[in-house]
């Protein structure tokens, strides 16, 4: 598929304006379909491969799809350090308000998922969010995953004292930097606690083999949308990223299942 140049949004006001990179695959004339906007991953852009095959699928079936980068991440402006949750859900808003006209699935994976669910809640009663499908969805990762469960005292120490760690990234030669900012900010934006209400179906893809957002802790969004429609589809040998071909087969078909719904 030949990129386009992207597109960029400005978000944010005064000395927080900062330019989000956006591409745009168009749907067909008919507008049949309902669009797709993706949501990365932490660290994570729009080149990856699932982002990639979601949008080469968009340009054979006439359905638009949306992705963009999070501020610090990809194409678009801004620091990583600097970046937290609140940041990367207003950009999602922003692009989902200027790009997102019809009818929409929202897509996320790991934090991407986190995002998409604040997305849902900040607009839920639009009229234009057909569902969610969500991959290792990581749920409140900053609290639950990491401050929680990963992080020695040593850890939270040193992001108290010093404002930052380094955190080895299986993923890259370059570490993952957790900032206080990051866990502080974080706490702003937890769901799990309490019952929560979408008013759209959901559709969560979850390896079994997961070491960065275990079954359990999917399992435990299953269990807090009680009212909401939720189909789980555990991948046995599936890792976190799940973009292998079978993977990327079974989210393509579980887009397709929604937009066919």
């Amino acid at each position: 598929m030949g990129e386009s140049e992207p597109q960029f949004i400005q978000v944010g006001k005064k000395d927080a304006s900062r330019r989000i990179a956006v591409r745009k695959t168009p749907g067909s004339a008919e507008g049949s379909a309902p669009g797709v906007l993706w949501l990365s991953g932490f660290k994570s852009d729009m080149s990856g491969t699932k982002a990639e095959a979601l949008a080469e699928a968009g340009e054979r079936n006439g359905q638009e799809v949306v992705r963009f980068d999070y501020s610090g991440h990809g194409l678009s402006d801004g620091d990583f350090e600097d970046a937290c949750v609140s940041d990367w859900l207003e950009e999602a808003i922003a692009v989902f308000d200027a790009y997102c006209l019809g009818e929409t699935i929202l897509v996320g994976s790991s934090m991407g998922g986190w995002i998409a669910l604040l997305l849902a809640l900040a607009r839920k009663g639009c009229g234009r969010i057909k569902g969610l499908v969500l991959i290792a969805p990581a749920v409140d990762f900053t609290e639950e995953l990491m401050w929680k469960q990963r992080f020695s005292d040593e850890i939270r120490s040193t992001i108290l004292a010093d404002g930052r760690w380094e955190q080895p990234s299986a993923y890259s030669d370059a570490p993952y930097v957790i900032t206080r900012k990051l866990i502080e900010d974080g706490r702003k934006h937890l769901l799990f606690g309490a019952p929560l209400h979408l008013g759209a179906p959901v559709t969560i893809l979850q390896g079994a083999q997961d070491p960065d957002v275990p079954e359990s802790h999917a399992r435990r969004l299953v269990d807090a949308l009680p009212l909401d429609d939720v189909t789980f589809s555990l991948v046995p040998d599936g890792d976190h990223r799940l973009s292998r071909p079978q993977d990327i087969d079974l989210l393509l078909r579980a887009v397709g299942e929604m937009s066919a719904g």
